[in-house]
């Protein structure tokens, strides 16, 4: 009995102190609190679920109502007039023109964990062999480098978008040099650049470090000449490195009913070979039109004129005009061009310094200084026949004159290039050449002629991970 009582007491207890503690003022705000919070919730949710009715009764997007079709008329009945719209009200205004385009649709957002840009390597090496007299006269198609295995161009590329508006490309190339007497692996930053796309009035601009997009062949790097060796004329006219130049491109393409690009870029003229001023006080300008034109059945044909104007380290002006041509011809179902036949036209108009020379041979200067102006040209051409995808087989014609020397010289390069895959290519070609001066044709000073020279040349080309498409 007295643990019932006991028991009774204690539940009275417990009743009796949660009773005043729900009396007390604390307890109750902190309840209220809490309702008012459930309540707001409660609403929210009501909201969200409101909206989701809504999104759910629209109805979805169909496809433009068809016109009804008028009943046939009966024989003889005139044919209803048709409005027109008129002539011209489809072109853009010039604000339209001026105003910046839209972003490109194919920049997407990337997730987590992956690359913004793309990254490749290309390797390309070749391999010389010719006769003793042009290794000695370092006179070869890659002077200092004959009878050799090389790695000509091993290339790590990134490229790939900013942002909607931009594009960049940044190359880093490795290559055995012959200078000074020495051959040594270069590392050097072959390009680096920034593609402006949406420039007003459909133009683009290319800013940095950048292949010149002049002619046919210079924009290629190496793994991407259609021959191992690049044609003579651009070698004589703009060294083996061709125009590699630091500035700004502009390109636009015309609204007209056929393709016509346009080109035009300032750049400092670094390349010491044709220009070599290296400052925008004399800047080297350049530019470019290109066409191309569909033919149907029978190919395809591009045209284009390129010109490039600076001042050459002895503080003259030196202009080089070029003409080119490219046609393909890829029958129907074909993956790869079955023929393929181009060419360029080079014209040079140079101004240099002649010294006078000594013709009695008394050490005495018998004609005066003067300053003359040298033109020179020259030209190539090649065609190439693919009958199957992995082979192709092809020849090259070069002639050209020196580029401030007297004489010219001729070439021709039979090759066979066999793909082994897309990213995997072997080529071999015989290249016989001929100058018509004597003593020509040598970069070692005193040592013998390279007047007439045969060389058998082997390339072997890989790509790994990303690459970028040739041009046409």
């Amino acid at each position: 009995m007295r643990s019932r009582r006991l028991g009774k007491s204690f539940v009275g207890s417990c009743l009796l102190v949660a009773m005043t503690l729900m009396d007390s003022p604390v307890l109750a705000q902190e309840v209220e609190a809490l309702r008012r919070e459930i309540e707001s919730m409660r609403k929210q949710l009501q909201t969200l679920q409101e909206r989701l009715q809504a999104v759910e009764s629209r109805p979805l997007p169909t496809s433009a109502p068809a016109v009804a079709q008028p009943a046939a008329a009966p024989p003889g009945t005139p044919a209803p007039t048709v409005a027109q719209a008129p002539p011209g009200s489809g072109l853009p205004s010039l604000m339209d023109l001026a105003r910046p385009r839209q972003p490109f649709a194919l920049y997407e957002r990337r997730g987590p964990g992956q690359l913004l840009f793309d990254i490749g390597v290309s390797g390309d090496f070749v391999g010389n062999l010719t006769q003793s007299n042009v290794e000695k006269g370092q006179g070869g198609t890659f002077a200092g480098r004959e009878n050799r295995y090389f790695p000509r161009e091993v290339e790590l590329s990134l490229f790939g978008q900013v942002d909607p508006y931009a594009r960049a490309e940044v190359r880093i190339e490795a290559a055995e040099e012959f200078e000074d007497g020495e051959r040594k692996i270069e590392i050097t930053l072959a390009e680096a650049n920034l593609t402006l796309l949406t420039l007003p009035f459909g133009t683009q601009a290319k800013l940095g470090l950048v292949r010149n997009r002049f002619g046919l062949l210079n924009e290629h790097h190496r793994d991407g000449l259609p021959q191992i060796d690049q044609p003579d004329v651009l070698t004589q006219f703009l060294g083996e490195e061709g125009l590699r130049e630091s500035g700004v491109e502009l390109t636009w393409v015309a609204p007209l009913p056929f393709y016509l690009q346009a080109l035009a870029g300032v750049f400092n003229g670094d390349n010491d070979i044709a220009f070599g001023r290296g400052s925008l006080r004399n800047p080297l300008v350049t530019g470019r039109l290109r066409t191309f034109f569909e033919l149907g059945d029978l190919g395809a044909i591009q045209v284009g004129a390129s010109v490039a104007s600076g001042i050459t380290s002895e503080d003259h002006r030196n202009t080089i005009l070029g003409f080119d041509a490219k046609y393909k011809y890829t029958p129907g179902g074909w993956a790869h061009p079955l023929f393929t036949a181009a060419g360029e036209f080079l014209y040079q108009i140079r101004r240099v310094d002649v010294f006078g020379e000594d013709q009695d041979g008394d050490g005495v200067a018998d004609t005066p200084d003067e300053t003359r102006t040298r033109r020179r040209l020259g030209w190539y051409a090649y065609a190439e026949v693919q009958p199957w995808r992995r082979w192709a087989f092809g020849m090259r014609y070069d002639w050209t004159e020196y580029a401030t020397a007297p004489g010219h010289q001729w070439a021709i390069e039979p090759y066979i290039t066999f793909h082994l895959s897309e990213f995997l290519r072997f080529r071999l070609a015989y290249k016989h050449t001929e100058g018509n001066t004597p003593g020509c044709c040598t970069n070692a000073v005193g040592v013998g002629s390279a007047r007439i020279k045969d060389e058998f040349l082997f390339q072997s080309t890989f790509i790994l991970g990303a690459h970028p498409a040739h041009p046409f």
